[in-house]
């Protein structure tokens, strides 16, 4: 495998520095947690190798927010990033064919590159809402397609697929025999009807999720993959052995305590993250230099701009980071034009937000 770093992660905050950031509007997850804020206190923990598969206890958790899930369905690993890898390199080669969905997560596209497999990629565009197409995802299906790769909600515009859709995936994979990967990252927070876990809806079908974004808690690295396939299960766990043998007992303790309280967290969470929404979305509707499609889930949304700001886009990221501390993430981060940006709306504070906002709107228009 060839690794190249992927420039959302060579431009990433932490790798500028924070001391450097007043308003982080790049941010794609919920502020950052910490024992005291969750009101945890690590116990005496024997610190052995624990259950490869992830705690039992842990993967219950897991489990039980889906129909006809079980716990033996579920694979624990480090982060949404590590379920991702574990996928990728135990499912693709070079002589197998991809389709993805782009504007996407970068590991979803930068792994397979890198194992160097074919990758046909479905373009989301603000003319359609950036909703998926399931009959040009079906037409880009070959005989040697493995996976079809789609993120929802999505990754970085917020908005999500219908069930409906959804259920045509599931069909339309499964007539191709090819497998459907559903990265559901941010689904543990939407503003109204929530998706089935895209796992329950077939044997062929991967959900990815983590605790790293609805949940503040990046730093403990856990998530996991989910697959009724026990035959896909053992070699995913094949591959977590050998990458990792098992994951951590501490982080994997914080994780099961954050399940176990997962409805009163993600309440709280979600009505704030509500008004967040508002935030933009006011600011979105007197701005006339940007537009979006409103999200419909997670916490960020990807602006576009009207027209080329003032001293184009270059000068534009410029200006905003160095005359008024506000970072957001360019559209190269996703391999879209740079007049558009993500917008992450959970991390900073709600005055932080309304100033970074604010940069914004004065940057379009001023050199």
């Amino acid at each position: 495998m060839r690794y190249d770093r992927m420039p959302i992660e060579i431009e990433a905050p932490e790798e500028y520095g924070y001391e450097n950031i007043r308003c982080n509007l790049s941010e794609s997850s919920f502020t950052d947690q910490t024992l005291e804020s969750l009101d945890l206190k690590i116990p005496n923990l024997k610190l052995i190798y624990n259950e490869h598969r992830g705690g039992k206890k842990l993967r219950k958790l897991v489990a039980s927010g889906g129909d006809s899930l079980h716990e033996d369905d579920v694979l624990i690993t480090s982060g949404a990033a590590g379920a991702l890898f574990v996928i990728s390199t135990s499912q693709l080669n070079p002589e197998s064919h991809l389709v993805v969905v782009r504007p996407n997560y970068s590991t979803n596209i930068e792994t397979p590159r890198a194992i160097g497999c074919e990758i046909s990629f479905i373009d989301l565009t603000y003319e359609d809402q950036f909703q998926i197409n399931v009959a040009a995802i079906e037409a880009s299906i070959k005989r040697n397609t493995k996976i079809v790769s789609i993120t929802c909600p999505h990754n970085p515009t917020g908005t999500l697929i219908s069930e409906d859709s959804l259920r045509q995936l599931v069909a339309v994979t499964k007539k191709h025999n090819c497998l459907l990967l559903v990265d559901e990252t941010y689904r543990d927070i939407s503003y109204g009807s929530q998706l089935p876990i895209a796992a329950s809806l077939g044997d062929h079908v991967i959900s990815v999720c983590s605790l790293s974004k609805s949940f503040g808690a990046p730093g403990i690295r856990v998530g996991w993959l989910i697959c009724k396939d026990q035959s896909l299960q053992t070699t995913f766990l094949a591959a977590k052995e050998q990458m990792s043998i098992s994951g951590s007992v501490i982080d994997e303790w914080i994780a099961e305590q954050l399940l176990a309280r997962k409805s009163e967290i993600l309440q709280v969470t979600t009505a704030e993250m509500k008004i967040r929404r508002s935030i933009v979305a006011a600011w979105i509707e007197k701005e006339e230099l940007l537009e979006w499609v409103q999200p419909e889930g997670g916490i960020v949304c990807f602006p576009r701009m009207t027209r080329e700001p003032v001293g184009g886009t270059a000068g534009f990221y410029k200006r905003l980071l160095e005359v008024h501390g506000t970072y957001v993430g360019p559209g190269h981060w996703f391999e879209m034009p740079d007049t558009s940006f993500r917008v992450g709306y959970g991390w900073s504070t709600r005055s932080e937000l309304e100033e970074g906002l604010e940069a914004i709107s004065k940057v379009l228009r001023e050199l």
